[in-house]
C-alpha cells in the first residue's frame, strides 16, 4: 500500500474494507487491504503520511489483529505480517507530534537503514541493469546495456529522488534508445548547472520539478522538511515526487 499515495478521505476503507452503503459510493461491499493479506504479508510504503487521524485504527490492528469494515460494526481478525519504510525520520516526526510514538514502537521491531543512492554509487550500475532488463521487456526492446559515457552520468548524478528517480531515468531511456546500447543523451540527465535553464525558458512544470528536486537535495530526501520548506503538505510533495518520477 502506497501510504502516501492515499487520501486521507479514502485511507480507512482501502486499508479496512467497507460494508455496502457505508458512504455515498459503496455500491457494494469491498474488502481491504489487511484482509487480503490475511495470513501473508502487507508492505506499507512512506508509513510516515499515514494520516495522524488514522494511526490509532493502525496501531490497533497492529497490536491485536482486529477491525471492523468502513460502515460496520462486526469485529474482524487477521493475521498479518507488517512491513513499512519511510525516507522520514519518524523519531523527528514523533518529536513534530506528526507520528504516534506507541504506533512507531509497534512498527519498530527490526530496522534496516538503507542509506540514499547518492551514498551507495557502486550499487548504480546493477540497479540500472536490473532497470534496464526491466523496461526493455515491458516495451519490448532489444537493448543490452549503457555506453561508457551513460554510465557515467548515472554514476555522477545526485539523484534526489534516489532509486525511484533512477528507475524513471531507465525507463526514459528504454523508450528513447534507438540501438542496442543507451546512450547518454537517452536519459534525460543533466550535470550540475546545466540541468536548470533560464527562467524565462522553463514552463511552470519545469521550475516546479526543479525546485522539488533542490528541496529534495537540501534535506536528503527528508519529505517532512523538504515539503516544509516548500510550503506543501507531505501529501501534495508526495504526489509531485510520483509525477516528476523522483
Amino acid at each position: 500500500v502506497n501510504s502516501g499515495g492515499v487520501s486521507e478521505g479514502v485511507f480507512e476503507s482501502e486499508l479496512f474494507g467497507h460494508v455496502r452503503g457505508a458512504f455515498t459510493d459503496a455500491k457494494a461491499d469491498r474488502v481491504g487491504r489487511f484482509e487480503l493479506a490475511d495470513h501473508a504479508t502487507l508492505f506499507l510504503d512512506e508509513i510516515a503520511n499515514v494520516p495522524m487521524s488514522q494511526q490509532a485504527k493502525l496501531l490497533r490492528v497492529i497490536e491485536t489483529g482486529e477491525f471492523e469494515r468502513l460502515g460496520s460494526s462486526r469485529t474482524r481478525r487477521v493475521d498479518v505480517r507488517i512491513i513499512s519504510a519511510t525516507n522520514s525520520d519518524l523519531h523527528e516526526e514523533v518529536a513534530a507530534g506528526r507520528f504516534r510514538q506507541d504506533l512507531l514502537f509497534r512498527l519498530n521491531t527490526i530496522e534496516i537503514r538503507i542509506p540514499p543512492l547518492r551514498d551507495r554509487r557502486e550499487d548504480t550500475p546493477l540497479l540500472a541493469q536490473h532497470f534496464l532488463r526491466q523496461h526493455a521487456q515491458r516495451y519490448r526492446k532489444r537493448l543490452t546495456g549503457f555506453e561508457s559515457g551513460a554510465m557515467q552520468m548515472l554514476l555522477e548524478h545526485a539523484w534526489p529522488g534516489n532509486v525511484r528517480e533512477l528507475d524513471h531515468a531507465i525507463e526514459r531511456a528504454v523508450l528513447m534508445a534507438g540501438g542496442p546500447l543507451v546512450k547518454a543523451g537517452d536519459l534525460g540527465l543533466r550535470a550540475g548547472r546545466e540541468s536548470v535553464g533560464r527562467l524565462e525558458e522553463m514552463s511552470l512544470e519545469d521550475v516546479e520539478c526543479f525546485l522539488v528536486k533542490k528541496a529534495m537535495t537540501r534535506y536528503d530526501g527528508n519529505v517532512s522538511r523538504a515539503a516544509k520548506a516548500l510550503g506543501l503538505s507531505r501529501s501534495a510533495l508526495y504526489r509531485r515526487l510520483q509525477r516528476y518520477g523522483l
